[in-house]
């Protein structure tokens, strides 16, 4: 009798599995990679030696550009070429504009009031109308080019004086500034992106006499690395959500620590913009001076939202822009300095394009990006190669649809591999894996990054394609051309530098870079007031 009812329960198990493929309109369902564990789904498999996107990239040569992952107990659907992404961007661009519920969204994004963790609906409507017309928009960066330019010599005088510090006793001046790229490059896109939004500096460039200053800022900083480190992690919780009240490696409790402590320091800036404006006598029309003054005074003309509200609002928006701007930038122009200094005959080139467009008798401006193709045709090439986030962040189904001629139910997750279509060879020939900038400038030229190009999708695409977009580009070409055209720069003992990967939502390299620096351009440049 228990093997009659263990063969009939097989039989029903197997039965619903056939029948589970079925669909009511009569599709398929998109093949499912095998392996799957119970519970935890294809998580396990994810977990390896090699970064999730290159082995999601190996999984689509097995099973194809589309493909079904468990995720815990969610269905994702991993897409890997550019033909199926446009498809899942543009005809079912509506259908895949929602987000999942993440951990991390609900403790540390001010409980989804972050635009980029929110779900689709009104209130991202119009707080992504808000930020793309009144604090993104070109008019509005425009106003700003004085911060970044100012920020770029700032920084460049530094590593002068460091240099100089080291040389001055010298006779032959053959000391070399050695300098950890990684941190810098974040130090300066922090300080453009902080004066910016909050109008404060994330780090000075000389020693502050204000030990009260000093720790508070030190605190912030330790926040900021928390919350990177934290947006990094695999949550349990977010695959297998009945786990939660386990808090099984603490990712929770510290999220709410984090949060606490970056609240404190948002808060307090925005009670100082409030102050500002009173003492100051500031009316509606005026001129505002950073994104935070700009979203206060668009609230102070909008009766939907309560002042609680608002706050939030501005607080959550401004900490996002700040987060996603920072991240992605430095982990850009990281890559992009690594691929140089593998690539020596990139970088001459480079050097020589700026010596032509600006000479040697002054700093590069942003009215002179326009002129510097091949630069802009690195900074690209960077993002095909090593884009900063190589998976999509994870979109979710509305309602059911239809991709690449399979049924897709709702609530199913979608991963676009921007790393795998980047290095497609039919779009990007058998050198694809190679570091060839000129490729933008030849059989690629028409190519941006506007998410038109679905071959090239490095800020996404569609309603929930990156709006800061320009905003980043415009810091990573005044950064890049501003250090290459200051400074010769080469890797310490003339060692190729190391391309491992690293893990976490953006595609940072897992070590450090290293690298030594020599003024090229006459010292009055660096030492001009700024």
């Amino acid at each position: 009798m228990a093997v009659a009812i263990f063969g009939f329960s097989l039989f029903l198990y197997c039965l619903l599995r056939i029948l589970s493929r079925k669909t009511k309109n009569g599709l398929p369902m998109p093949p499912e990679a095998s392996g799957a564990w119970p519970f935890l789904g294809h998580l396990p498999l994810l977990g390896g030696q090699q970064p999730p996107h290159v082995t999601l990239g190996d999984m689509a040569d097995k099973y194809g550009p589309i493909f079904t992952l468990k995720m815990g107990v969610y269905r994702t659907l991993v897409v890997s070429n550019w033909e199926i992404a446009k498809e899942c961007l543009t005809v079912n661009d509506k259908v895949f504009a929602n987000r999942p519920k993440m951990l991390i969204a609900e403790l540390m994004g001010y409980n989804y009031a972050m635009v980029g963790f929110s779900p689709y609906g009104p209130y991202w409507r119009q707080v992504r109308k808000i930020a793309v017309l009144e604090l993104l928009s070109n008019h509005r960066l425009q106003t700003f080019k004085h911060v970044r330019e100012t920020e770029m010599r700032a920084s460049v005088k530094e590593i002068y004086e460091l240099w100089w510090d080291r040389n001055k006793d010298s006779e032959n001046n053959n000391y070399k500034v050695s300098l950890e790229m990684k941190k810098w490059f974040g130090d300066i896109t922090l300080n453009v992106i902080y004066k910016i939004i909050v109008g404060k500096r994330y780090v000075g460039t000389t020693t502050s006499s204000d030990d009260d200053a000093d720790h508070e800022a030190d605190q912030w900083r330790d926040a900021v690395r928390r919350f990177f480190e934290l947006a990094g992690k695999f949550v349990v919780s977010d695959a297998v959500p009945f786990l939660r009240w386990l808090d099984l490696g603490g990712h929770e409790k510290a999220m709410k620590k984090t949060a606490e402590e970056l609240d404190y320091h948002v808060q307090g800036w925005l009670d100082e913009h409030k102050r500002k404006r009173v003492n100051s006598g500031k009316i509606k029309g005026d001129h505002v001076e950073d994104f935070m003054d700009v979203m206060l005074s668009i609230f102070e003309d909008e009766a939907k939202f309560s002042t609680s509200e608002a706050d939030k609002i501005n607080k959550a928006t401004c900490l996002a822009l700040i987060m996603a701007a920072s991240d992605t930038t430095t982990v850009t122009l990281t890559w992009t300095l690594s691929q140089l200094l593998n690539n020596h005959d990139v970088l001459k080139k480079a050097q020589q394009e700026l010596d032509t467009f600006i000479g040697r008798e002054r700093l590069p401006n942003e009215s002179d990006m326009k002129n510097l193709v091949y630069l802009q045709a690195i900074i690209k090439e960077t993002l095909r190669l090593n884009p900063a986030a190589p998976l999509s962040v994870p979109h979710e189904s509305l309602e059911d649809c239809t991709v690449g001629g399979y049924h897709v139910p709702a609530g199913t997750r979608l991963l676009v591999n921007v790393w795998k279509i980047h290095r497609d060879p039919r779009i990007w020939s058998s050198d694809s894996h190679e570091f060839k900038p000129e490729r933008f400038l030849t059989t690629h030229k028409d190519f941006d990054v506007k998410g038109q190009n679905f071959e090239f999708i490095p800020f996404g695409s569609g309603r929930r394609m990156c709006p800061g977009f320009l905003f980043a580009l415009q810091i990573m070409q005044l950064t890049l051309a501003t250090l290459l055209h200051g400074f010769e720069i080469e890797t310490m003992l003339d060692a190729p530098v190391d391309l491992g990967e690293g893990f976490g939502t953006t595609n940072l390299r897992y070590s450090k870079l290293e690298a030594l620096l020599t003024p090229r351009l006459p010292a009055c440049l660096y030492k001009q007031n700024v």
